[in-house]
């Protein structure tokens, strides 16, 4: 199983009965083996008062230099296991390491390793947008010179130059996140955590700051994000743990996430009447593997598309459902979260 994820063995990559090359030697293992771990929780839980358990026994490991996705619905634990990441939140049960250090036990030092980008903004709304960084960076403890070169290069850096002297009031939703993340990269954390970053933002902001946080990683910052945005972990991650109803269902790549469900092409239906009768009438065509509910719309699992698209829309049509729309795309981590979240 990989990393410690307690997710069924056939979505994380299982290679049982596959052909496997010969062992390389000692030297080339090194040379490819997995970087060290960042972070390492085992067991960690949180139950709140009144017996709602938030995470439950979540064992998961991430990788220095990588950028790692928690995905799942809301209330599905993400945001309550970065707090307890992040020592904002005491675990119930477990143990979590941060950078080798016990969040429980010493969350002095492990705070000092983390940077945070939570949802909501926690700027100091009466500092411009310079004074933020600067006077964060007098917090960590650098010297008056230090900590304006420090501003002035993060300004720089995120894109920022022009907002310098702007109140933190005036800014827009895209604009609060970006300076909330050169503040929490200011001391060089050795992870930066972003809860839901882009939520709330708009298509153009949105990809603003992904190509901020791909320029981090390039540089080999530790990047663990939360998010519902299925496009926005695919793009980024290396790899993506899947969370619902605070447990840990699946951990692995992206792409071999989408293969854990097949490589099947899968129908949108957009149709007008009783989606719910629509569904049964087409779970019984030939080449339909599975039909669900999402949005307002059914999506269909096929076996294939050549043949099987057309005799959707006859059945549609003959039991009298007026289609708007019928759309045909691969499986994508959409499909896989679906599938394991429901």
């Amino acid at each position: 199983m990989s990393d410690g994820a307690s997710a069924p063995a056939a979505l994380v990559g299982d290679t049982a009965g596959a052909d496997l090359e010969p062992v390389p030697p000692a030297s080339r293992v090194a040379a490819v083996a997995a970087p060290p771990a960042i972070i390492r929780t085992t067991g960690l839980s949180k139950t709140y008062p009144g017996g709602r358990t938030a995470v439950d026994h979540l064992d998961l490991t991430v990788r220095k230099g990588e950028i790692f996705a928690l995905l799942g619905p809301n209330g599905a634990g993400k945001t309550t296991t970065v707090g307890m990441l992040t020592t904002r939140v005491v675990p119930t049960a477990g143990t979590a390491l941060v950078n080798g250090i016990n969040v429980v036990a010493d969350p002095a030092t492990a705070k000092a390793s983390v940077g945070v980008v939570p949802q909501a903004n926690t700027l100091d709304r009466s500092l411009s947008v310079w004074e933020n960084l600067y006077f964060h960076g007098r917090y960590f403890g650098l010297k008056d010179r230090a900590a304006k070169a420090a501003a002035d290069r993060l300004l720089e850096k995120f894109r920022l130059t022009g907002r310098a002297t702007a109140a933190v009031t005036t800014l827009s939703g895209g604009m609060v996140k970006r300076v909330m993340l050169a503040r929490a990269f200011l001391p060089r954390p050795a992870v930066i955590f972003l809860d839901e970053p882009t939520a709330g933002l708009d298509p153009q902001s949105r990809l603003a700051l992904w190509q901020i946080v791909g320029e981090l990683h390039a540089e080999g910052e530790t990047v663990l994000l939360t998010t519902h945005y299925m496009e926005e972990a695919e793009r980024l991650a290396q790899r993506v743990a899947i969370m619902d109803r605070g447990r840990l269902l699946a951990l692995d790549t992206p792409e071999r996430l989408r293969r854990s469900v097949g490589t099947g092409p899968v129908l949108v239906v957009d149709a007008e009447g009783d989606l719910d009768r629509l569904g049964r009438v087409l779970s019984h065509l030939p080449g339909v593997i599975e039909v669900t509910p999402v949005d307002g719309r059914l999506r269909i699992r096929l076996e294939g598309a050549k043949g099987t698209v057309a005799a959707v829309a006859a059945a549609a049509n003959g039991e009298g459902f007026a289609l708007r729309s019928l759309s045909v795309g691969e499986s994508s981590l959409e499909t896989v979260f679906i599938e394991l979240t429901g």
